[in-house]
This record gives C-alpha cells, sequence and structure tokens, in this order.
C-alpha cells in the first residue's frame, strides 16, 4: 500500500472540508491503515548497528583541531552524547575562540525569523556571533583571527529549512579567507526520499538558495559536497571541506532525533509532516505554532470543520503565533505524521489543494512567502486553475530526473531503494 493510498483513507475518515455543505469527493482505495510502527530509531540502544553521529567520532578530527584557533558553527542540536560539542572541544584542551549560532540561537529558544543578538555564551564565556537577521553570512574580519572552522547542526532535509542556508555562507567567507571547514555530519530524518519542484533562480532566497526540490534526500555533509561540486558559491569559488562521515547510516535508515532541531518541530510526527505542512506558511492558514502540536495541526477560523479546532496562543517558541488567539477549524494530522516512514514518502499537497478549494477569500490565500517557499510560481498557478496532485506532480518528473543524476555525485552513503 503506498503513501497516497494512507492518505486517501484518513482523509475520507477525519478530514472533512466543506463551506458549501457538500463532502470532499476523492477516488479511494477501501484498505484499512496498518498502525504498526517502525522501530523509533536505529540509533538506539538494541538495534543491530547503532548510528555514531561525526561529532560522537572525535578521533576522526581531533588532531586537526589542537593547537589551532577553531570557531565552531553550532546550536542545541550540537551534542555529543550528553555533553556539548564546544563543551567537549573545551574540555579536550582545543582553543575554542569563537561560537557561531543560526536561526533560533545557540540555545535553540528563539521563534523562526525572530531576531537572533550576538552575546557571550555564560558557561563557557565564549562570544556567540549570530548569523541570522542582518549578518547571515560570516564576515572576512570575523574570521581573520580563526584557523579552522566546524559546522556541526542536525538539519530535516528540507530546502526551506535554513540551517542549510546558513552552511553555504559559512562555505562562502570559508573559501574567501582561506580556512578549512570540518562539517561534523549527521543523518537525515528525510533521507529516504526526494519530491517536489526545484528551486527556479529568480526565487532565491535564504528560504531557498539552490536549484533543489524541497525535499533533497540528503545529509548536511553530502550537501555541502553538492555545493562545491556544482559552483553555487559566490564566483564559483571552493571551500577547503572535511566531511566527518556517521556511521552505520544509510538513506535507507530511519533515525529519530535524540533532540528537537528547532521549538516548532518537536517530535518525529512534526518533522515527517514539516515538507508538506511548511508550504501553508505561504497562506493563512495556521500550521500549529502556539499549539503543543505545532506542524501537525492546520486550520483557519474561516474553515468548517466540526470534527478539530485550536486557539494558537503565545508560548515559548511561538511569542507571536499566526491567527493568535482566535479559533481555528481544522484537522489534527499528529497520529498520521509517523506513517510517512512507510513507503517511498512524498510530500502531501492534497491537503493544500483542498483547503484552497473550500476558502472562502481565496484572492487572500496566497502569500509571496509561498512562492519562496516552493521555489516557483508554478505551483500557485497550478492550485488556482484547479490542477490536481496527481497532475502536478506529473511537471515535476523531469526536474526530479535530473536532479537524481547530479545528486549521484555527492553520495557518501548507500542510497535509498
Amino acid at each position: 500500500m503506498n503513501l497516497r493510498h494512507y492518505i486517501n483513507i484518513i482523509i475520507i475518515s477525519f478530514l472533512w472540508i466543506s463551506c458549501s455543505g457538500q463532502d470532499i469527493k476523492t477516488k479511494q482505495n477501501n484498505k484499512v491503515l496498518n498502525t504498526e510502527k517502525y522501530p523509533p530509531s536505529y540509533s538506539q540502544e538494541g538495534n543491530e548497528k547503532s548510528i555514531i553521529v561525526g561529532a560522537e567520532r572525535i578521533n576522526k578530527y581531533l588532531n586537526l583541531l589542537k593547537g589551532k584557533k577553531v570557531g565552531v558553527v553550532a546550536n542545541h542540536t550540537s551534542m555529543i552524547k550528553n555533553t556539548h560539542l564546544v563543551d567537549s572541544l573545551v574540555n579536550l584542551g582545543i582553543n575554542v575562540t569563537k561560537v557561531f549560532s543560526p536561526e533560533h540561537g545557540f540555545r535553540g529558544k528563539a521563534d523562526a525569523g525572530e531576531k537572533v543578538n550576538s552575546n557571550i555564551d555564560t558557561k563557557t564565556g565564549l562570544p556567540i556571533i549570530s548569523l541570522y537577521g542582518k549578518n547571515k553570512k560570516p564576515t572576512v574580519n570575523q574570521f581573520n583571527n580563526l584557523d579552522i572552522i566546524i559546522f556541526d547542526i542536525q538539519d530535516v532535509g528540507a530546502r526551506f529549512y535554513t540551517y542549510i542556508s546558513t552552511m553555504h555562507y559559512v562555505m562562502e567567507t570559508c573559501a574567501e579567507t582561506n580556512k578549512k571547514l570540518i562539517i561534523l555530519d549527521r543523518p537525515n530524518p528525510n533521507g529516504h526520499y526526494i519530491d517536489g519542484p526545484i528551486l527556479e533562480k529568480e526565487f532565491n532566497s535564504f528560504v531557498g538558495m539552490h536549484p533543489v526540490p524541497i525535499v533533497h534526500g540528503m545529509t548536511i555533509g553530502e550537501y555541502a559536497k553538492m555545493i562545491n561540486g556544482e559552483g553555487w558559491l559566490a564566483n564559483n569559488i571552493k571551500c577547503d571541506l572535511i566531511v566527518i562521515e556517521t556511521e552505520n547510516y544509510d538513506h535507507n535508515s530511519f533515525y529519530q532525533l535524540p533532540i528537537k532541531p528547532s521549538p516548532n518541530l518537536p517530535n518525529m510526527s512534526s518533522i515527517y509532516l514539516y515538507p508538506s505542512l511548511c508550504l501553508f506558511e505561504g497562506t493563512p492558514i495556521s500550521v500549529g505554532r502556539g499549539t503543543d502540536k505545532p506542524f501537525q495541526v492546520i486550520g483557519h477560523p474561516q474553515l468548517k470543520s466540526e470534527r478539530f479546532s485550536f486557539t494558537p496562543k503565545s508560548m515559548a517558541g511561538s511569542k507571536k503565533p499566526k491567527l493568535k488567539g482566535e479559533q481555528c477549524n481544522g484537522y489534527d494530522l499528529s497520529f498520521f505524521g509517523t506513517e510517512y516512514i512507510k513507503g517511498k514518502g512524498e510530500i502531501n499537497l492534497y491537503w493544500l489543494t483542498e483547503i484552497y478549494k473550500n476558502f472562502p477569500k481565496k484572492e487572500k490565500f496566497f502569500t509571496e512567502m509561498f512562492q519562496l517557499l516552493s521555489g516557483t510560481d508554478k505551483l500557485q498557478q497550478q492550485i488556482e486553475t484547479g490542477k490536481t496532485e496527481e497532475e502536478i506532480k506529473t511537471t515535476w518528473k523531469e526536474g526530479l530526473t535530473s536532479f537524481r543524476k547530479k545528486r549521484k555525485k555527492y553520495l557518501l552513503y548507500k542510497d535509498f531503494e
């Protein structure tokens, strides 16, 4: 049973969108949802081979750091077991001079898009330089007194997740200042499939800097190799790059993240649903920021649904959520997210196309952000003209086929089947 069958069964059983009083009509395969779950992670105790992330393989990179002034690009996910990478390096006598932090900050508590100020880490006394806001790219001056840079951040495998954009700019400044960059690789929890439209250059932004699909199926180490190999850095410069690979991982692995990668991706359901639901960020629809199920519920006050509602409120990680204090009628998808680890995996457009059909003010449905997130203006046009999910995905095939061939050159791990 493929993923689309799961989607349609769940939607017909639980999700009814109706602004006109009529039920949604969909093609159905009358099968029962299999609720059996995969083991949560190959990285947990009890599995035959535990995944060992790059940061844990200290013997592979420690000698490269000795006697050097080291800059670390890191956040709260940069852990070696229960100890932060920065603390571990300092304890090992490595001269960590500066820490650079991405969106959400060094401790990962800032809202999406929130200004993150540079400051001092209270535990180590090290200066923390924010790489978000106006200073997305580290300056030459910020790298001048450094000998080598380490990058260690957990990614989730979606083009619009901005940690890979931060990595691009770090690579660029490393190349401009002749600094070596060590990337401590980590598994991609959405690394078992590729899907979505390829980004077109006129829609380049911090939420999409490269001509790749929404779900690219690469680890950050593989992605960095592609950035270098395809000449995507300014003026086709090359970064002196070393990737410390993750051990016992391949693209067939299902990896449960031990730490939430950002405030609004608190669990695996949200991480699996994120590539599909983040497109709603370019619409008036709430994706559950300001609830206990961010990126697991969708809704709006003007949708009619008697089955589920939620009211976003100010809370840690979402101080000013969309539709704050308004009752949003919609759908709880949290039970469904874990099903994305079954089958081949794919982006779901059904929720998007059907909610658009039933949204009363269609002229106000899409914002400018939608085209930046999708990486094209074609997806919006296709939805507005009533194209089905199947028809839209047919137009992605040529681009995805070309990307798969390009991607193979940069893989460090066995590909998914």
